[in-house]
């Protein structure tokens, strides 16, 4: 929120005892006094139109006002607001801007605030801004010029904008650019385009504290500085799940604002080699399949999902492997509670903590490490293996994959759909669209909460050192065959890997999850009903 054109008069601070600091005075908005209270304790600003009587001074009458009405304020605002008037949290406030005003009219001469009494929000100032102007319907230059960069002038914000040439050109940039000059980093796209941001971050992070990401099991770097998505993509997952909604002007009010919600970022390795972070899903067989027919089809734009989805589905491949996990014991919450993850979420404050002080006994040798003890195998013939970190919700499937998956618990909610006929999966996959249906509620899907796991086709088991003979070359060329033409009804040997919607080829991979990775300019999905209890006199 921005207040036009206030005036500072003069300012009180009563600090009573028993309560925090309450600062009141009298300010000119829209050219009337008000009475302006802010109270520190519970973060509200508070302001009403202060009604002098005729026979006093407008100004002598405001400060009289000011005077009282803040020696009452200390010891009453705190337990019950004023009825009249208007209240904004100071969450919400963009800028209190100063100006000039009529000293004829208020009779009094214009005096800047003084330090002890000014208060300070913590907002963006300047922005580095990359934009994809190929990603969805291609206009993402025309969303970021026509409904974003007004909105950064008004908060006075600056920005260096990066129109992005071709494919990891935001990503090898972040590597060279000099970060200690931006307040954050805007990325105006789809999943692919913050996912190149985010690889650039993390790995410039990286490389900065000397860390080296193709270890699988030493700790990364976090990340401090805050990233924003502009939505401009196909799907625009990331941003639906941790706004609530895909809107360019939603996604810009919550960079202005200067929101930080952390978020869980997954590594992916092929055994000492580092291949990609993933921050949603991380999908084999059904979605690595979907996602690498569509790769054949983009010149339909976003209806290639669609086409190569149907195509997948009546094909009905399944892909026989072993799948290691280490359950994450310490977690609170599970896949199946239907507790989803909002704003400010308890379930994500008390699993991260609880996790810190996990590793600090490790590490201080108070707790055995039982890492190698914990980990489970399940074996069989999988439809679709996913690992979802967050719930992957999006306009189409309003909850999710997974919906009481958290972003920011430092774990992963594992989901093993086993072969099954046509028409069950079917079923699976619809009540993905329903808000009210539970997808796990099938005896053929299975749901765990991790921290860790390993995936191994069932070809590399039986296969450890690559072989040349004629039996494996002709088994390749079948494979190919299957793969062109799945009409035949076969299995395919391999599928690849959905890494949130790039393909990534290497089938035995391990996933690891890294507690509040990265930040981003969000506050979560907010609860509207638990908004409403709260605050019942909103502007």
């Amino acid at each position: 929120m921005t207040l036009p054109g206030p005036c500072w008069d003069i300012m009180e601070t009563v600090q009573p005892a028993a309560s925090p600091p309450v600062l009141c005075s009298v300010l000119a908005v829209r050219r009337h006094s008000c009475e302006v209270t802010l109270d520190l304790g519970i973060g509200l600003f508070f302001w009403r139109e202060v009604r002098p009587r005729r026979e006093r001074s407008r100004a002598g009458m405001c400060l009289a006002r000011a005077f009282h009405r803040a020696r009452g304020l200390a010891g009453s605002f705190t337990d019950q607001l004023p009825s009249a008037g208007h209240i904004v949290p100071v969450s919400e406030i963009v800028s209190v801007e100063e100006a000039e005003i009529d000293e004829k009219h208020y009779g009094m001469q214009w005096k800047h605030m003084c330090k002890p009494h000014a208060f300070t929000a913590c907002r963006p100032k300047h922005l580095l801004v990359y934009i994809n102007p190929y990603g969805g319907k291609k206009k993402g230059r025309q969303i970021y010029e026509k409904k974003v960069a007004p909105l950064f002038s008004l908060a006075s914000i600056t920005t260096d904008v990066i129109v992005t040439e071709y494919a990891n050109h935001a990503r090898d940039n972040l590597y060279e650019v000099n970060l200690d000059k931006y307040d954050g980093i805007v990325c105006v796209g789809g999943d692919g385009m913050f996912s190149e941001v985010l690889h650039g971050l993390i790995g410039r992070v990286q490389k900065d504290t000397g860390v080296d990401h193709n270890n699988p099991k030493i700790p990364l770097s976090p990340c401090y500085m805050r990233i924003g998505i502009i939505p401009a993509g196909s799907t625009d997952c990331v941003c639906f799940a941790t706004v609530g909604i895909s809107d360019p002007v939603t996604s810009a009010l919550h960079i202005i604002l200067g929101d930080s919600q952390p978020l869980d970022v997954s590594s992916v390795h092929d055994r000492k080699t580092f291949l990609k972070y993933t921050v949603s899903l991380l999908g084999y067989g059904f979605y690595g399949d979907v996602v690498k027919g569509s790769e054949k089809n983009r010149w339909l734009g976003p209806a290639r999902y669609d086409f190569s989805g149907f195509k997948t589905f009546l094909s009905h491949r399944y892909y026989e492997g072993t799948v290691s996990f280490q359950p994450a014991k310490w977690a609170v919450g599970s896949p199946k509670d239907k507790v989803c993850c909002t704003s400010g979420c308890y379930i994500c404050r008390q699993s991260s903590n609880q996790l810190r002080e996990q590793q600090r006994a490790e590490t201080c040798g108070l707790q055995n490490n039982e890492q190698e003890e914990n980990w489970k195998t399940v074996k069989g013939k999988f439809m679709a293996v996913n690992a979802a970190v967050m719930s992957c919700a999006c306009p189409r499937s309003p909850k999710g994959l997974s919906p009481a998956a958290h972003l920011a618990d430092g774990t992963a909610d594992l989901i093993l759909v086993r072969k099954c006929s046509r028409l069950n999966f079917l079923r699976h996959l619809i009540r993905h669209t329903k808000s009210n249906s539970d997808q796990f509620d099938f005896p053929f899907v299975d749901v765990y909460r991790i921290k860790t796991f390993q995936f191994t086709p069932k070809h590399s088991e039986e296969n450890d050192t690559e072989s040349t003979d004629s039996a494996n070359i002709g088994k390749k060329n079948f494979t190919q065959i299957c793969t062109d033409h799945p009409s035949c009804g076969c299995s395919q040997v391999n599928s690849v890997w959905n890494c949130d919607g790039e393909t990534l080829e290497q089938t035995a991979i391990e996933m690891r999850v890294h507690c509040e990775l990265v930040r981003l300019f969000a506050r979560g999905i907010e609860d509207s009903h638990k908004e409403d209890d709260e605050n019942p006199s909103r502007v």
